[in-house]
């Protein structure tokens, strides 16, 4: 497979996965905002920080973090290259490239999916309508998401594409757990409170993870025992453990195919290894601020390996 059709490939599963995870990011600060208005602010920066858009809105808009400006900005602002409606066209243009190594169901998925965003996003959303809309951004990532599972082959371009999910998946949650640790609470005189529980709750909801937490650990709300959940359970689909298998687990099959040592492999390896297979308690001796840094470096040095190796143009 040619290096640009790989990126294409990888990019698209990239930014279908950003539309999603930062729908599942706006859900969470709404639902804040409703319940703590005197705090609203906050925690729509604390959004946009995790989102890695913070930057880009105070450029845009100063620090005026009202709930309507965010959400504009987050999901339709053209000004804005990470919005929901940016994106999702990005990952449609990448799909359009890499259209004949991909089955006809997954680009008329991706293809609607852009159609049916557009059309909702076209104008500002009310404010009772953003669960709706938000729910509807999810159920076609879904929708893209079980397609591409249901009809394409298990080849080369289906690993690039799950490897590029899995990355920015991992990347998402890590950036969850940061920024929840170190911006959210209010301060440290917090930590083990009820504030602090509340919003322990709203980050394993912005995951898909709160029922999957309960049935596991009953009604104790912990910071360790949800770090773990995030962190280490590898049977939690958006764990950074969970995620970096999978990831793994992609890059062997690409190596069996092309016969070809990757440095991509070994340090998808190296992460697994030297990161993830440490408990919980040591990982909080050492510093959860300081763990999840250098897991972010670290994925993020494994994609630009990914692109070299496999020489993707994006």
């Amino acid at each position: 497979m040619l290096g640009k059709t790989a990126g294409s490939l990888y990019w698209m599963a990239r930014y279908l996965e950003r539309s999603e995870n930062n729908a599942r990011l706006i859900d969470a600060g709404f639902r804040i905002a409703l319940t703590r208005s005197s705090t609203a602010r906050s925690e729509w920066r604390s959004v946009l920080v995790t989102a890695g858009q913070d930057f880009a809105f105070r450029q845009a808009h100063g620090e005026d973090y009202i709930s309507q400006r965010v959400v504009d900005f987050l999901l339709r602002d053209p000004a804005n290259p990470s919005s929901i409606l940016s994106v999702v066209k990005r990952a449609r243009d990448n799909a359009r490239t890499a259209r004949t190594y991909m089955t006809r169901e997954v680009w008329e998925a991706v293809n609607t999916s852009w159609m049916t965003l557009g059309a909702l996003l076209k104008r500002q959303v009310r404010e009772d309508d953003l669960p709706d809309v938000l729910a509807a951004i999810r159920r076609q990532s879904a929708q893209v998401g079980g397609t591409f599972s249901g009809t394409m082959l298990r080849n080369d371009g289906y690993n690039f594409a799950r490897l590029g999910t899995f990355l920015e998946r991992a990347d998402n949650t890590a950036r969850i757990l940061d920024v929840k640790y170190y911006l959210l609470l209010p301060s440290v005189a917090h930590i083990g409170s009820s504030i602090d529980n509340v919003q322990w709750e709203t980050i394993l909801r912005s995951v898909s993870a709160h029922r999957a937490y309960h049935w596991l650990y009953g009604t104790e709300i912990s910071a360790l025992k949800i770090a773990e959940f995030l962190i280490l359970y590898k049977q939690m689909p958006r764990s950074l453990a969970f995620c970096c298998d999978q990831m793994n687990d992609n890059l062997g099959l690409l190596q069996r195919s092309y016969g070809e040592e990757a440095e991509a492999v070994r340090m998808g390896t190296a992460i697994s290894r030297d990161r993830l297979s440490r408990p919980i308690a040591s990982i909080f001796d050492g510093g959860l601020h300081e763990f999840i840094t250098d897991f972010l470096r670290a994925n993020a040095a494994l994609a630009r390996q990914i692109e070299r190796d496999y020489r993707f143009v994006e």
